[in-house]
Formats: C-alpha cells, structure tokens, sequence
C-alpha cells in the first residue's frame, strides 16, 4: 500500500471526541515538514483549525496558516454555488437558475445532495493544477464529520454513480470514487481512543468502510495513549476486592494505583480489539499534559506521528 504522505486525499474521521480536528492539524504538520504542500479542507461548522494553528478565523477561501498548510472551510450553500458556477460559467446564468425558489426547494429535497457537495469540493481541492500543469497541492486532508455522519458521507458519491444517469453530476462523482477507491491516490484515516466505546464504534467504522464501500484504510490513529505502569499479573492483582480504609495515605496510595490499573485494563483491552479488528497500521499517540490547543503543542504531536508514521528523516 502507497505510503500515506505520497497520497492525494485523506478522509480523516472517528468518534466525536476523539481528538479529529487535532490529529488533523497534527497530520498536516507532519506532512508539511516532509516537504509536502497540505490543503485542510474543514467540514464543522465551528472550525478548530484557526486555532489549532493561531490564525484569523478559517472561510471559504483558500488561506495559508503555516508554512506549506493551507486551509478551507467548505458550506454545502457556497459548494453548491461554486459548482454551479463553474458548470454554467456564469454568475447571472447561475443567479437566475440557483436563485429560484422552486430550484431551491428541490435540491433541499435531494438526498445527500448537501453531503456531496462538500465531500465534491474537498476532492476537487485534489485535482486543482496551477498555471504549469503540476497539482496546486500534494494532498488534501479533509476533516470530515464523525463516525456517522462521515460514513454516511462517504456513501454518497457510490449511491450517485449507481443511480444518476449519466451526466456532469454523475461523471464527477465517478472521478471522486475512482480515486477514494485507489489506495495509491486515497485513503481513510481513522481516529480512536483506547476506550471500549470508540474502540467498538471505530471497528463498526472500518467493518463499513472495507466491506461495504470497499474504501482502503490508510491508519489509524489512537489518541490519548498512556503508559503503562503495571504489568498484567500486577493489574490482575490491584483489581481483587480489598478493604481499604478511608484518609489512610497507604490505601489511599492502593486506591489510586487501582484506579490506574482499572484505566490500564481497559486501554489495552481496546488496544488489542482495535489491532485485531481494523487490518491497518496502528499508530499510538501519547496523552499530553495539557490539551493541545495551539501551535507549539501540534508541532510536538506531529513530531511523535512523524516519527511513528514516516521513521526518522534522512
């Protein structure tokens, strides 16, 4: 499989709370320092990325937010109006046509249409060339919604090129899933937690992904990794029943390291689940000190993901 910073676009999704956005900004980071030139294409409509990178708030204009990242922030409405602007090459054909109430109210109705339409601008980003020929960037990771609402997104442009009669809508839907299916060019990247929730919902996800829609599987990301204090015989151990006596600092002390312990049974439980269950490379991510909410803390991120992604640079 094509290695992940030689692909064209990434879908990066997982559970709400996972840590997306985050693992997004981080991935871009990683990129950019392997000299590629990085278009995050941000689908919520409160953005993080800003943030994450200490700028001015993300629009629907393409911006730079550090060296070799740029940034989007992709509405259905103005998808919708730029690809109908493009297709009719013309802003008063496309006021008189989009305009209308009755045209309006029927693309409200069409299902997945809105879905499509910022799914289709993320990978058009894909396909831009600049004035040479050669692609305006190397890839785009598109933050897309969580485990849901991602999947369902990911359906649609298959659902188009099964049912819409052949067409400009159909032709470019068949471009996008050509290339979401090719993992030379594309890929999913998966963000977990070693938790038993996000790990059950994370290999439901893969499970979709792999089987129903036959989309690779670029990596998964486990975020929030800490390490492991007690082996398995001493977790065993802590958890017996013990009689602990309340404001003793000795069983105090016991009934922290229980509480570690419990946390520790739990991650490599899903540690174990989620590398038996997803056939894809695994890449763990230690939990941070402070949440990581701005520059400084995702150039540290990125070092531990490009390390555990790409080895040590040459």
């Amino acid at each position: 499989m094509t290695a992940l910073d030689q692909r064209r676009f990434l879908f990066v999704t997982g559970k709400g709370g996972t840590g997306k956005t985050t693992m997004t900004a981080t991935l871009a980071v990683a990129l950019a320092e392997r000299g590629r030139r990085v278009l995050i294409a941000a689908s919520e409509p409160k953005e993080r990325i800003s943030e994450l990178f200490g700028v001015a708030p993300i629009g629907g204009d393409i911006s730079s937010v550090a060296t070799n990242i740029f940034a989007v922030k992709i509405s259905p409405e103005a998808a919708l109006r730029e690809y109908g602007e493009m297709i009719l090459r013309s802003r008063t054909v496309y006021n008189a046509v989009f305009g209308n109430k009755y045209v309006k109210g029927f693309f409200a109705a069409v299902p997945g249409l809105h879905q499509w339409a910022i799914l289709g601008k993320a990978w058009f980003h894909s396909t831009e060339t600049d004035a040479n020929g050669r692609p305006r960037f190397d890839v785009v990771l598109f933050d897309a919604p969580a485990t849901g609402h991602g999947l369902d997104m990911l359906r649609v442009p298959k659902v188009i090129v099964d049912v819409v009669p052949p067409g400009i809508l159909r032709r470019d839907a068949e471009r996008a899933w050509t290339m979401f299916q090719n993992p030379a060019e594309s890929g999913v990247v998966i963000v977990a937690l070693p938790e038993e929730m996000p790990a059950s919902e994370s290999i439901e996800l893969a499970e979709a992904i792999t089987t129903e829609l036959r989309l690779p599987i670029a990596t998964v990301i486990v975020n929030q990794v800490i390490d492991a204090l007690f082996d398995v015989r001493e977790r065993a151990e802590l958890a017996k029943p013990q009689n602990l006596a309340a404001g003793d600092p000795a069983d105090d002390a016991v009934a922290v390291a229980r509480r570690r312990a419990a946390t520790e049974t739990v991650q490599a439980d899903a540690l174990e689940r989620i590398g038996n269950g997803i056939a894809a490379n695994l890449v763990r991510i230690p939990r941070q000190l402070e949440y990581p909410s701005d520059p400084a803390s995702i150039r540290g991120l990125a070092k531990i993901l490009g390390a555990a992604l790409f080895g040590a640079r040459a």
